[in-house]
């Protein structure tokens, strides 16, 4: 098999979520990181492409996209993980030379930017893979699929909720600052940051849009400019109602990505803190545990795991099946042939309505949580 090439934009020597995705990358062998440029300025550029032994250094996103698409064996996707205001720019160079783009979420920091980062992305004919890892999650795929296959019936309830309290005070660190900049971060703090994978999260396993929300927004730490909490309702086409709330400033909780879904006959519940585990109950009848690889699970649940069941199975792995399917959809790409239909990764329109979302929640806050539409 052959590797992908890769590059990277961001996820210098001291940043996060740039070590998560060459951790990603790399589980199925599925690519080779050979170019990167990964920071702003091209001193740490250069130390931190050094630190990692890449072959090929540059100092900007700009110059990395130019030359590598002359390059004979130059990049053959990119993956993006700088702060949320430089997506759409170096996504749009990378797009515009034919290279795929591998992209963190928020898909940007703007909805205006989000609109034309769409129309890119439509009009390059590469693709576009949206980093929402927790839809890379076995359980969450086998909710997904018991929904559409009518497990639970017509939906009526989805509740959902990302809570943490990293930001519970004032913090000055890198990942903090930069989440609590609007410049660099957009309008919304929390619903941008992780009010977006709850979103995402209850769009892929109900297959349902919010059609309208009502959201109350806060920033409970005096001083921050964009909202810590948010309490939201939801409306979705169809009729099913739903509540959403995301936190940072929830002391005690760390990752609780949580979601109950209820239908007609039965209803679902996942945690992300619990992830090999989902519970289904059928109305009437008592709760089941269904288990990651265990009795029960299905083949969408199947074809994200990789170990036996009992064991632990979670983040990085969540990541490393988005950069999986990216991979399967890459090399069909290359070959010429239709993806497969099991292949399933968020992509840029799943951006657009994650900045929808986000937009929407800021408009709807600024008018007493008033109710508005998910787009305008």
């Amino acid at each position: 098999m052959t590797r992908i090439r890769l590059g990277m934009v961001g996820g210098g020597n001291d940043a996060f979520i740039g070590g998560v995705h060459r951790i990603a990358s790399r589980i199925d062998d599925r690519y080779e990181l050979v170019a990167g440029a990964l920071s702003s300025t091209p001193e740490k550029a250069q130390a931190s492409g050094e630190a990692l032994g890449l072959p090929r250094i540059y100092d900007d996103f700009k110059q990395m996209a130019i030359r590598e698409a002359r390059l004979k064996n130059g990049i053959e996707a990119v993956s993006i993980v700088t702060p949320n205001h430089v997506h759409y720019a170096a996504a749009r160079e990378f797009l515009k030379r034919g290279i795929h783009v591998i992209c963190d979420k928020p898909l940007t920091s703007n909805l205006s930017d989000a609109k034309k980062l769409v129309k890119a992305a439509e009009n390059s004919g590469a693709l576009f893979i949206l980093t929402h890892n927790y839809t890379g999650y076995p359980m969450v795929r086998q909710a997904r699929e018991m929904v559409a296959n009518g497990a639970i019936g017509k939906i009526r309830v989805v509740q959902v909720e990302y809570p943490q309290d990293w930001l519970t005070v004032e913090q000055d660190f890198k990942q903090a600052e930069w989440r609590t900049d609007p410049e660099r971060s957009g309008a919304g703090g929390s619903t941008g940051d992780i009010g977006t994978h709850a979103h995402n999260l209850a769009r892929f396993i109900t297959g349902l849009e919010v059609e309208s929300l009502a959201a109350d927004l806060d920033a409970f730490v005096p001083g921050r400019r964009v909202d810590d909490n948010g309490h939201v309702m939801l409306r979705f086409e169809g009729g099913a109602k739903g509540m959403l709330w995301c936190s940072q400033v929830a002391p005690g909780n760390e990752n609780a990505l949580r979601i109950r879904v209820y239908g007609e006959t039965g209803g679902l519940e996942w945690a992300q803190e619990d992830p090999n585990y989902l519970w289904h109950t059928p109305l009437d009848e008592p709760k089941r545990l269904i288990t990651r690889n265990g009795a029960g699970a299905g083949d969408a649940a199947a074809r994200m795991s990789r170990i036996p069941p009992g064991h632990p199975e979670g983040y990085l792995e969540g990541f490393a099946n988005i950069y999986s399917e990216a991979a399967e959809a890459i090399e069909a790409h290359r070959d010429g042939r239709p993806v497969d239909a099991e292949v399933l990764f968020p992509t840029v329109h799943d951006g657009l309505r994650g900045v929808e979302f986000v937009d929407a929640c800021v408009r709807s806050s600024a008018r007493n949580a008033a109710w508005v539409n998910l787009r305008g």
